[in-house]
This record gives structure tokens, sequence and C-alpha cells, in this order.
């Protein structure tokens, strides 16, 4: 069992410990199978010290499509999607998100949270942001941490997406993984944390010369097949090859804009470079804004879609996890080779 220690204050006069127990995961479901994830070698595997790949979806800007926040989708993405992990994109920019309406992002965050537990799904909670917010990200994660800290469902992302212009990795981006990750570890020192990188999660072997010091960290690496092609994937290797642990927790079927054509040929390259490396995914998005990156066409319920309820990359994405969940996914198992 996976477990922590939380530290509950009584007023101003004392701190108590209390050990708290993992929730019961269904039987058969992705974290029953696999249990607390960590870094090994350069790979993210489970609590057999197994390769372990996810694959899933990321729900769109949570204060721009809180209508899919609930459990409902959820669980339509267990059921129908087959999906081993979901990413709760918890919006950090602008004037509408978690950083002037904390109670009402926990609230979503938490919902997300709860349902994936009951589903046993992996879920990322992500403070999703282009700009560096370290204090308010440390008050939302460490929040989320003393909250489900405990369980091995849970998996942190620190910061989204830092610019390209003017964002060094040393100087600036380490720094805040830094002091963020720091503050998770000192309540929950064992799950698992994904670090972004400069250039939009894409300097990766950047960040591969100077890593981070924490166990069970692994850094996420964005892309869209539209825009992004070989070039990003011999950055990816390089890092890769430096011993980094990398994790796709956010990619498009389309271009960087969000919009524009589906590139099969691009997507299907990605796969394949995937599940060479045993990297797990997480597409963009479940939303139904009007683009094609959209997984929803506009106006879709929160659950029990249909095949006229999606986008072309929907339909493909529903088909991509149907398929590996089928296959029990090559990566996953001792027959797994770790780096």
């Amino acid at each position: 069992m996976h477990w922590t220690r939380a530290w509950i204050g009584l007023g101003a006069l004392c701190l108590i410990s209390l050990t708290l127990p993992a929730a019961a995961q269904p039987a058969g479901s992705p974290v029953a199978n696999h249990g607390a994830l960590s870094v090994k070698n350069g790979q993210i595997v489970d609590q057999h010290g197994d390769s372990f790949v996810m694959r899933g979806m990321s729900l769109f800007w949570s204060q721009w499509a809180p209508q899919y926040y609930t459990g409902e989708t959820i669980d339509w993405l267990a059921k129908d999607w087959q999906v081993d992990v979901v990413r709760a994109a918890i919006a950090a920019e602008g004037n509408d998100g978690a950083r002037q309406h904390f109670d009402r992002e926990f609230d979503k965050a938490s919902r997300v949270i709860d349902a994936a537990v009951a589903n046993g799904l992996y879920v990322i909670v992500d403070w999703h942001a282009h700009h560096a917010f370290p204090d308010e990200a440390e008050k939302f994660l460490t929040a989320i941490a003393r909250k489900y800290g405990h369980l091995p469902n849970l998996i942190y992302e620190t910061w989204n997406e830092p610019l390209r212009d003017g964002v060094d990795w040393s100087r600036d981006v380490k720094p805040y993984h830094l002091q963020v990750i720091g503050a998770i570890r000192a309540i929950d020192p064992d799950n698992l944390v994904i670090a972004g990188s400069p250039s939009w999660s894409q300097d990766v072997d950047v960040a591969a010369n100077d890593p981070l010091p924490f166990s069970n960290a692994a850094y996420t690496l964005h892309y869209y097949a539209g825009t992004h092609k070989q070039g990003l994937r011999d950055k990816a290797d390089a890092a890769l090859g430096k011993g980094l642990a990398l994790l796709v927790t956010e990619f498009g079927t389309v271009d960087s804009t969000g919009d524009g054509p589906l590139d099969r040929a691009e997507s299907e390259r990605w796969w394949d470079w995937a599940e060479r490396n045993c990297i797990g995914w997480m597409a963009w998005s479940i939303g139904d804004r009007d683009e094609s990156s959209a997984s929803l066409k506009p106006g879709t319920a929160v659950a029990d879609w249909s095949e006229n309820d999606l986008t072309e990359s929907g339909k493909l994405l529903r088909q991509k996890l149907r398929s590996a969940a089928e296959r029990k996914a090559a990566c996953n198992g001792p027959s797994a080779s770790i780096r």
C-alpha cells in the first residue's frame, strides 16, 4: 500500500501526525494493476519495477470548459475511451483562474481526482500556466498534496509550458521547480512529479544538462503534430540519451495553434516514437471549443458521446486509446526494457 504522513494543526497548541491509507482501487483498473509510480533508470515504472506507459486525455483549460470537470466525464473516459490517466488543466493564466479563484478551481481539481480514484485511474493535476507564479503554484499544489498525497493515483505537473523568449532553464525554470517541488516533497515525498521546460516544454535536452535533484521526477514534452516534427524528436532523443524520464502530458494531432487540419501521418510518427521509447501520452483535449484540437463538437454533453459528437481528432484519439487497451500496451510489464 502507498502511505504518506500528513500533519494537521490543532489550534495553536500542537501538531498531530496521521497516517492515511490509500483508497481501495477497483479490481483490474490501471492503479490496481500498477500501483504507485516512480522513476528508474530514465523511465517511469510501476510498483513492480516494470516499465509503465500510461495513455489518456487532458481536459481543456478549467476556466473555459468547466462542465467537463465532472465525475460523469471521467467515468465515460474510463469506460468508453479506456484511458489510464486524465489530466486536469487547472488554469493559472489571466484574471479568471486559480490565482484569483482558489476555492473554485480547487473544487474542480478535487472532482476530477475523486472520479479518477473511483475508476482506478491516474490523475495529473497540472498547474496550467505559461508565466511563472511560483508562490501561487506552491499554495495550490501543496493543498492538493495535503488532501490527496497519500493516494498512488496522484501526479503533479508543476508548470505546464514556460515560454521561450527570455526564459532560461537554469536561471528561471529550475529555481521555480526547486521551490514548488520542494514544497510538495515536504508533504508528499513519493508521488510522481512532472516538470516543464522552456519553449513550451520542448527544451528537454537543455534540462537534461542540469537536471532537478528530486527522486521520482520526470519531464514533460509537448508537441503538436502539424508543427513539431523530427527536429523535436531529436531533442527528445538527446534528453533520453542523458537519462531523463519523459512523459507527453500534452500533444495535439493538428498544428500548434490548436486548429488546422489533422496531420495523421505525423501523428503516427509521434505515436511510433513514443512506443519505441515506452513513453506515455495525454492528448489535448476534452473540450468543445470550435477548433480542430478539441475532441468534442461544440455543445456536446458531459458524457455518453456518440461518434457524431466527436471531431475527427476525437475519433482518432478514442480509437488509439481503445486499441492500446485491447493489446495491453507492449511497453507495459516485465518484458519491457529499462534503459
